[in-house]
């Protein structure tokens, strides 16, 4: 694929015009985290008393379950900002902070790490890269035909599309947690690409998610074990939460092409929102910059985006509205036919990924670093 500029040279040509304070950690996004572990932590003390709620009253909890959802993204975001960095330079606080932002979402810090920031943003829509849609030539496994099932395409109908919505956060983490904990690199029935941990990193794994669970029961016994309770103050809020994640992590990279040389603007998208949305989810959506400087403080993402506007105006395409994007989503299917190419899971139909200007060359499959033949396997 011609055309394509390696992620170090923005990081170069923008890093002399950003300011100084982009590149220190901005320890006010530590309050961040706690006002939203305190609000959740509100929300399940008053979902412990539901259960002397009059039944024609509960409604009136579900406005603060909505509340509690959007803690969840944002501890999510937030979280992902600490792991890079930004947040603080202080790796045991950032460590033990995590393991308790991260207990929400089901992810032990140090597989995080490996998955997300070493291998991910080192590979990010490439062949080795366990984030990116499956090949059509690959195996029909558990992992793609779940990915099929639930991650929208052209092939869903939108009651799958919100199944998926809700439990696309729930698939990702637990693929990944049993793909190193049992397999660890030895199989790829579960997730696009494999990965191994070291044995040091598979027991810290292990241990990390042991404090998960035993944090996830006491947010249960604190509901008493209650069904109604847990529905209304655990389930929901999560699921929420996980929803409005997702909304932003599916328009990432699954509509962008393959690149073997690891070009944001071309293998990630950014989201156009409004500003207060940007403000409260600390501009997860500015992604592409995100990936040129993985460790900046996210509040200068935005002065990133004018610094490209201005230097790579060319190249813009890569910032699309939340409504388009999702619009693409829905409108392609999920496997790649070759690096430029989707299709479906039949390979019936094709469409080409979101490609901007001069990015609409295509290399055989072939010579795609990774994968070994353009023969189609399990007799398709």
């Amino acid at each position: 694929m011609g055309n394509l500029i390696p992620q170090s040279v923005y990081a170069k040509s923008l890093r002399s015009q950003l300011p100084k304070a982009a590149f220190e950690p901005d320890s006010s996004k530590l309050t961040l985290l706690v006002i939203n572990l305190l609000i959740l932590g509100l929300g399940w003390v008053m979902g412990s008393q539901l259960h002397h709620w009059p039944t024609q009253w509960l409604w009136l909890y579900l406005p603060f379950a909505l509340i509690m959802g959007n803690s969840v993204t944002v501890l999510a975001f937030g979280s992902h900002d600490l792991m890079h960095g930004s947040v603080t330079r202080n790796y045991k606080l950032a460590y033990r902070l995590a393991v308790i932002t991260q207990a929400i979402l089901w992810m032990p810090p140090t597989l995080w790490q490996i998955v997300h920031n070493r291998i991910h943003h080192n590979n990010t829509n490439s062949p080795d890269d366990p984030d990116r849609n499956y090949y059509f030539q690959q195996p029909n496994t558990i992992g793609k035909r779940v990915q099929a099932l639930l991650f929208p395409s052209s092939e869903l109908a939108l009651p799958w599309v919100v199944i998926g919505v809700m439990t696309g956060w729930g698939i990702y983490t637990w693929r990944n947690i049993l793909s190193v904990l049992i397999w660890n690199g030895s199989s790829s029935a579960l997730a696009p690409a494999t990965f191994t941990v070291s044995q040091k990193q598979k027991w810290a794994i292990a241990r990390e998610l042991a404090v998960m669970i035993v944090l996830h029961l006491g947010i249960l016994a604190c509901l008493s074990f209650n069904l109604l309770q847990i529905a209304f103050a655990y389930v929901l809020p999560i699921v929420l939460g996980y929803a409005g994640m997702i909304a932003y992590i599916y328009t990432n990279h699954l509509v962008s092409p393959i690149t073997e040389i690891n070009d944001p603007l071309v293998n990630s998208i950014s989201l156009q929102m409004p500003k207060f949305i940007d403000v409260l989810h600390v501009h997860f959506s500015h992604h592409a910059e995100h990936h040129i400087f993985p460790g900046l403080n996210s509040d200068y993402y935005p002065m990133v985006r004018d610094l490209l506007r201005q230097q790579y105006s060319d190249r813009m395409g890569y910032v699309v509205g939340a409504v388009d994007a999702w619009k693409m989503l829905l409108s392609t299917p999920r496997h790649y036919l070759d690096a430029v190419t989707l299709t479906d899971w039949h390979g019936q139909y094709q469409a080409p990924c979101h490609l901007i200007g001069g990015m609409d060359e295509t290399p055989s499959l072939d010579k795609i670093r990774g994968f070994e033949s353009v023969e189609l396997i399990n007799g398709r």
